[in-house]
Formats: C-alpha cells, structure tokens, sequence
C-alpha cells in the first residue's frame, strides 16, 4: 500500500459490467441541529469512532473525518452501487441514537436536515484531508456559517441564505 495513502483503490465488483474501475470521493459537511454547540471535545473521539465503525460496515472507506462542536467534516469514498443519500441519511439518524444514549444533553441531540455534498478529484484527496483534520485551525478565524458558504461558493452550488439551514 502507498504511505501516502489512506487506502487503495479497488477494483469494483460489479457483475454486470466487468472491468470497471472507480475512485468515488466526496467531502461530506452537516451541522447539529441549530448550529448549537453539542459536541464536547470529550466526547468527540468516540462520535469520531461511531461514525468510522459505522462507515466501514457499510462498506464505505473513511478518509478523514473531523466532528467540530457544531458540525462535522468527512471525506469518504466509495462504490458506485451506494446511494450516497440513504448513506448519510442513515448514518445521521444512528449517530442520533448513539448521542442521545451516550451523552448527557439538556434536550435531544439532532442533526440539521440536509448535508453538503463536494465530489472530489482524487489529486486533491490530501489537500482535502489536510483541511478537515486541521479544523480547530480553520475556525480560529471562520465561523463554520461562513465556512459552508464558501464551499458553496467554491463548487459553485447556487443556494439561498434562508434555507441553508433550519
């Protein structure tokens, strides 16, 4: 295996269509429920172990991954027969009953509807995991509002500022 690399890329098994070949990568972004500060740096590694165990028994490969206070970061990549909804819709709701099992809140623990979804080309894959493992850097300076926008912006994903969250 490449050191460089977090994982190698595989060939897909696809029984209906042989020899194909596929690098699927996405930059994953969503926010707690209100952009309420919930996740405690304490509990941040175990959110992050959750979500990784999670990912890999469904197959999917965790790149890098970054739970901030109030949203959080992941790069994945992934087969083409993954419908890349379900997968997120999924993996919010049972962290959502992971959090509110192992976690003492005032009210429940929920994510925002919706997420932000940023393909990737593989030779930006580093640049990328650099930028969500350094997130406690990024918001020094940035709040995670205007972080969202910007990639937005940067993908050139037309939005409305009044439903970019609930």
């Amino acid at each position: 295996m490449n050191p460089r690399l977090l994982w190698e890329p595989n060939k897909t098994e696809d029984k209906t269509m042989a020899n194909t070949y596929t690098q699927l990568q996405v930059h994953l972004v969503f926010a707690v429920a209100g952009r309420e500060n919930l996740i405690p740096e304490y509990f941040r590694e175990d959110l992050e172990r959750y979500i990784s165990g999670y990912a890999r028994n469904k197959g999917v490969r965790l790149l890098a991954l970054f739970c901030n206070p109030d949203h959080t970061h992941i790069l994945i990549g992934y087969r083409p027969d993954l419908v890349l909804s379900d997968f997120v819709k999924d993996l919010k709701v049972t962290t959502n009953k992971f959090v509110n099992a192992n976690l003492v809140l005032k009210g429940k623990f929920a994510w925002q509807t919706g997420y932000g979804a940023f393909s990737i080309c593989p030779f930006d894959r580093q640049k990328v995991i650099d930028y969500i493992l350094n997130q406690p850097f990024h918001h020094k300076n940035k709040v995670f509002l205007d972080e969202y926008k910007e990639l937005l912006r940067t993908a050139n994903v037309e939005y409305e500022d009044e439903y970019l969250f609930e």
